[in-house]
């Protein structure tokens, strides 16, 4: 199998920085952010989406560019950037947004989407606790 394409990533300006950033082919411009947890700072949220103004409300829809696989590539390598970045970071945490449509059917595609590229960046000294709407990802002590 074949190793997928990933764009190009804009890392922060400041190496210890947590907004990554980066734009497909389909000139579509995504942002990537890591975001520490009040209550423990070596927890971090991971937060990405669309920042072009024309998906205002409707950033969801971009994965049918036909660049998904892509995007996805290039999260999971933001997300390697970052942990080497941070090694003392213990647990990540994120979320996928669902559509109206998919909160009819109960499905959450965008999380199962995310949780299919967890093993891509997390070894087997990481523990994945899979709920409803989010994902945490935590270290094995």
């Amino acid at each position: 199998m074949s190793a997928i394409k990933t764009f190009k990533i804009i890392p922060p300006t400041i190496k210890s920085g947590t907004i990554y950033s980066f734009t497909t082919d389909n000139e579509v411009n995504y942002e990537v952010r890591f975001g520490r947890k009040q209550d423990n700072i070596l927890n971090a949220t991971i937060v990405f989406g669309v920042t072009n103004e024309e998906y205002e409300g409707e950033e969801y829809s971009i994965t049918n560019k036909g660049e998904v696989y892509q995007v996805m590539a290039t999260i999971v390598e933001i997300v390697r950037l970052y942990k080497s970045e941070h090694p003392n970071v213990n647990s990540f945490e994120f979320t996928g947004e669902q559509s109206e449509k998919e909160k009819s059917k109960n499905k959450n595609v965008r999380l199962k989407l995310y949780s299919r590229y967890i093993s891509k960046v997390f070894d087997k000294n990481w523990k994945t606790i899979f709920t409803d709407d989010k994902t945490v990802i935590k270290k094995i002590s």
